[in-house]
């Protein structure tokens, strides 16, 4: 996307956030890019959307990548921290590229029918165990990037969800020590193309959701210190400024340590994975009639505190 794309988006954000910002000092971490910097550098978001500080020109030594910031485990995020109380240079919002907080995890498990409400919406059982899927790394874009309608898909729908990114390695994790392996949380946007999910491959749901450009994520991963309740969060999407879902995570039917522990059990799980944790009802399928994503539409992601992602689609 042009850089004035971008600049453009980054304005409508700031006239667009509903709910109250996180104080100045929560750990809001970011990947980005600079015309003066080479490669993606990591960041932390200065308060009051004021702009982004460099946390490799703080600290020469850290990774520049997200994952193996999470690798390096407590240390890494003692240096995050001094940065955080430091007076340090602020780089403006309009100079730099947002990227994904993470990039080319390990992983991505998502969860289907995870909302009391989506389930009630789609006149179905809550379910009993935790529906498990994926999405291919390959599908992760950046928070204001494009969305890319694929030619092979006319039912393209939207998907406002909380994603949770792991910390620290793991398997068979109990749930009462499931928090200990979170690094932190982010908006994702889990875009499916209903007519590969629900008609074609088998009825497997893979390929209606890993489309190139299906998952955006960001703006920032903040940290789960700075995150008071994950599960009582207002969670919203708008297209085209309409508001399609409006609910709370605390309609999610397994919380953020059941579904760790749970999907543990059959994989390890490491630093930068991401799970996204299901959506709220509203999406474009279940209206009366269905209603797609269509090219020039705007997707506006939006969970209180952790910000707020918005995709183009072209």
């Amino acid at each position: 996307m042009l850089a004035s794309g971008r600049r453009k988006f980054l304005s409508v954000l700031l006239q667009t956030q509903r709910w109250p910002s996180q104080p100045s000092r929560d750990m809001r971490l970011v990947q980005f890019q600079a015309p003066h910097l080479a490669g993606p550098h990591l960041g932390l978001e200065s308060g009051n959307d004021s702009g982004v500080i460099d946390l490799n020109a703080f600290d020469s030594t850290l990774p520049k990548t997200m994952v193996e910031f999470l690798e390096q485990g407590e240390a890494a995020l003692q240096v995050a921290r001094r940065a955080l109380t430091a007076s340090l240079p602020v780089l403006r919002r309009s100079d730099v590229t947002f990227l994904s907080p993470v990039t080319r995890p390990d992983k991505v498990v998502c969860v289907g029918m995870n909302y009391v409400d989506h389930c009630r919406e789609q006149n179905v059982p809550v379910p009993k165990e935790p529906i498990i899927f994926s999405k291919f790394a390959s599908s992760i874009v950046g928070p204001y990037d494009e969305v890319v309608i694929p030619p092979e898909s006319q039912e393209v729908d939207w998907e406002v969800e909380l994603a949770v990114v792991i910390g620290k390695k793991g398997k068979h994790i109990k749930a009462t020590d499931a928090m200990d392996h979170v690094a932190g949380f982010t908006v994702a946007h889990d875009v499916s193309a209903r007519d590969w999910q629900t008609r074609r491959n088998g009825k497997q749901w893979l390929l209606g959701k890993t489309f190139d450009t299906f998952c955006p994520l960001g703006p920032a991963l903040v940290t789960k210190d700075s995150v008071t309740d994950p599960h009582n969060l207002k969670i919203c999407c708008r297209v085209n400024g309409e508001v399609m879902q409006s609910s709370s995570t605390s309609q999610m039917v397994f919380k953020t340590e059941e579904l760790i522990a749970w999907v543990s059990q059959f994989v390890t799980l490491y630093p930068g994975d991401v799970f996204l944790t299901g959506t709220p009802p509203g999406v474009g399928l279940f209206r009366k009639p269905p209603v797609f994503l269509k090219r020039g539409d705007e997707v506006q992601c939006e969970i209180e505190g952790l910000g707020i992602i918005i995709n183009k689609v072209v």
